[in-house]
Parts: structure tokens; C-alpha cells; sequence
């Protein structure tokens, strides 16, 4: 099982990425794409890594507008694992 990381500890992982924000033992990003295919190509593209990483985030589609949410549940709460997949969903947005 990941191991839960201090509240110092995400505090600082969280700086390394611009536009997430801490809720509690969540992450969370909001981002608006050009359009909807686009947003869809986007959650294509996570699945696949996500699948991959065996980790899973919240995701909420509404229209263009993307919402991902990461916490690890089975550690209760956020682990280096969510900040790692948080670094390649940016990857996935920013490739576009």
C-alpha cells in the first residue's frame, strides 16, 4: 500500500503544480478545453494512463469543462501516487 504523506509533504508536492489545489485529502484540477471532443480526448487519454498506474482519479465532465480529482483511497488519503498522476494528466493537457 502507498504510504500517506504528511501534510508538509503534500503542501510541498502541491507547489510543483500549477492550477491543483488541496481539499482535505484530495487534489483537485478544473481546467476548460477548446471544445467538447477535446475534453473527451483528454479523459482518453488519462484513462489509459491511469489504467497503467492502477490509480484512478475523480473525474466530472460538464460540457468543455474538465474536473479531476486525486486521492488515494486506499491509503485514506494522498500519497506520492496522486501527485505523479496529477504530473502526467499536466503532461496531457499540455500536449495538446
Amino acid at each position: 500500500m502507498a504510504e500517506l504523506l504528511t501534510e508538509e509533504q503534500a503542501d510541498m508536492a502541491l507547489t510543483d503544480l500549477a492550477g491543483w489545489r488541496r481539499d482535505g485529502s484530495t487534489i483537485e484540477l478544473k481546467v476548460e478545453l477548446a471544445s467538447f471532443p477535446q475534453a473527451i480526448e483528454v479523459v482518453d487519454r488519462v484513462a489509459i494512463l491511469a489504467e497503467a498506474a492502477d490509480h484512478h482519479p475523480d473525474i466530472d465532465i460538464r460540457w468543455r469543462t474538465l474536473v479531476f480529482r486525486l486521492s488515494t483511497h486506499s491509503a485514506g488519503g494522498l500519497t506520492a501516487k496522486d501527485f505523479a498522476l496529477a504530473t502526467e494528466i499536466d503532461g496531457v493537457i499540455a500536449a495538446l
